[in-house]
């Protein structure tokens, strides 16, 4: 399982290590001064002090909103904020053009974001995201012509609540899901049904370092033990080509956006 370093674009080797694992790790794909601006921006608009652009929303964890955990900061109860594609500041992540090259290798030269979230795991909460495949979030198929971003903005490792993933598992076609049997879990969540943990990785990343991966590959993550906070902004991708299996457009929605 590849972890590089590299400036424009996937090489040929990290390309075929997607293919066969269904993930690679670029590592500093984006700059500290980037990262710097996309966490002050989170904070801005999520303490108040810049307005919410059209479309985006701040999710607060589930459980803060049921009251099983008393938020001890305003960022402290957000588990997330979506939406950004009309953000100019968090956009910018979804619109990198290194970040374009890494996914057109995989893609093709035309792409279009689809999702685009930053994910916040405060401490003191459960915050765990179960084992899951992100293709059922989608219509657009194949599966090969979809591709996720993930990038740490603070650290993410084990103590952290880093992504776990199983390797290989984006070979084992779209699999059944349920809600997880926990006691708090946040709106969406869904978790992969009779799934073997075991072999299991940690992809623990610094600031910068960027995950690209899969659809159908299995991840999830872990509570954050620490006394910080875990911090990553994400993005979805969809090839051109790509074809819902019912006919219908899949491009038409306000928060896609066209690259290429």
């Amino acid at each position: 399982m590849m972890q590089t370093t590299a400036t424009q674009g996937l090489t040929a080797e990290e390309t075929a290590s997607y293919r066969e694992h269904g993930f690679v790790v670029r590592r500093e794909l984006f700059s500290a001064s980037q990262i710097e601006d996309f966490d002050r921006r989170f904070l801005d608009v999520v303490e108040g002090r810049v307005e919410k652009t059209p479309l985006m929303q701040v999710m607060r964890d589930v459980m803060v909103v049921k009251g099983a955990v008393t938020a001890e900061t305003t960022v402290h109860a957000v588990n997330k904020l979506f939406n950004f594609e009309n953000d100019p500041v968090l956009n910018a992540y979804t619109a990198d053009a290194t970040l374009l090259a890494c996914v057109r290798s995989l893609l093709g030269p035309v792409v279009h974001s689809v999702s685009t979230n930053v994910f916040n795991k405060p401490p003191d909460v459960d915050g765990r995201h179960p084992m899951h495949q992100d293709l059922r979030y989608f219509r657009a198929r194949p599966a090969d012509l979809i591709v996720g971003t993930w990038t740490a903005v603070y650290p993410a490792r084990r103590e952290t609540g880093c992504l776990s993933i199983l390797p290989d598992s984006h070979r084992r076609g779209e699999l059944e899901h349920a809600l997880p049997d926990w006691n708090y879990v946040n709106h969406g969540f869904y978790a992969v049904k009779n799934v073997d943990w075991s072999e299991r990785v940690h992809i623990e990343l610094e600031p910068g370092d960027t995950l690209l991966f899969h659809p159908l590959l299995i991840h999830g993550s872990g509570h954050n033990r620490s006394r910080q906070f875990r911090r990553a902004i994400s993005a979805h991708y969809i090839s051109d080509e790509a074809r819902a299996p019912d006919g219908r457009e899949w491009r038409d929605r306000p928060t896609i956006r066209r690259y290429g």
